[in-house]
């Protein structure tokens, strides 16, 4: 679990803050989406929760430990992987991961065994021959997440992680944190590629200008901005669309029927169905949509700008 509690960083005096006033908490099992423009201050909350640089304000726990004052025990459960993975490009993949190793209690009798299976989950066995410095960028972001996965800490911090990566390595890697998820880890996934993040987040935290706007929940994911009511009946008529009129602007095209402007909260939205069903239709397809989260982002962004 990480906590976050009224966390700024200012850089310079001159700047305004890079992060301001953040309060955020990411639970065991979970997936916290973290969008914003580039600037936003995602990397710099990333980096702080790592323990790279410190907060100017507020507060991190990794596991209840202060990533401040209790630095070793926080950091030894946090997993990083970056935008840009920094390595000695002249080395063997194996031979660093035997290095990082030394950081970890890991059985030295059972450590090469231990790197070469996590090497070949992330799809790196066929090229341990390779010094990094002959891998794509891609690969780089495989091996940052081999050496992440070492440790086995109980949180994972991925900056654009995505970024870069072909159709093949999106899906490995959402694969990979949906896995994590099973596991109990709290994960947080910073990315531009905000369709990944509607998929599989629990939910998504909006940052502008180091400020959070809106924190989503998974319910309310599937139901953003103006939503959108589907329906399809056996049997409309003229009486149908009179009623459903009740509740929003009725589109009719043959069986299927759009209610779009509702007049009502969307939590009550389940009420229309049990009226057509009261009423004496044979409701065959019942649905609500709303915008994307691109499009709900760009909204909230072009309000709060």
């Amino acid at each position: 679990m990480i906590t976050i509690e009224g966390l700024s960083k200012v850089y310079t005096r001159k700047d305004p803050p890079a992060v301001s006033d953040l309060t955020l908490q990411i639970n065991d099992g979970e997936i916290l989406g973290l969008v914003g423009l580039n600037g936003a201050g995602k990397t710099s909350t990333i980096r702080m929760i790592s323990g790279i640089i410190l907060p100017t304000a507020g507060s991190i726990k990794v596991d209840g430990f202060d990533i401040v004052k209790e630095k070793v025990k926080a950091s030894a459960n946090v997993g990083w992987v970056p935008e840009f993975p920094n390595f000695e490009l002249n080395a063997n993949p194996v031979t660093l991961m035997k290095y990082y190793a030394g950081f970890y209690d890991i059985d030295r009798s059972k450590e090469e065994e231990h790197i070469l299976s996590l090497l070949d989950e992330v799809g790196l066995k066929p090229y341990t021959d390779r010094k990094l410095r002959n891998y794509s960028q891609g690969m780089k972001k495989r091996f940052a997440i081999a050496e992440t996965l070492l440790g086995d800490p109980r949180n994972f911090l991925f900056d654009e992680t995505l970024n870069g990566l072909d159709p093949e390595g999106v899906v490995f890697v959402r694969n990979l944190i949906l896995s994590l998820k099973k596991k109990g880890k709290a994960v947080m996934l910073s990315s531009h590629i905000l369709s990944e993040v509607e998929n599989i987040a629990d939910k998504v935290a909006i940052i502008s200008h180091g400020k959070l706007l809106k924190v989503l929940t998974r319910d309310e994911l599937r139901n953003l901005g103006k939503v959108v009511v589907r329906i399809s009946v056996d049997n409309p008529d003229e009486k149908l669309k009179s009623i459903l009129s009740d509740y929003g602007s009725v589109m009719v095209s043959g069986g299927d029927i759009t209610i779009s402007d509702l007049s009502m909260d969307v939590k009550r939205v389940p009420e229309i169905a049990s009226k057509i069903v009261t009423s004496g239709y044979s409701l065959r397809k019942f649905e609500t949509s709303g915008e994307s989260l691109e499009e709900y982002f760009f909204s909230i962004i072009g309000e709060k700008a």
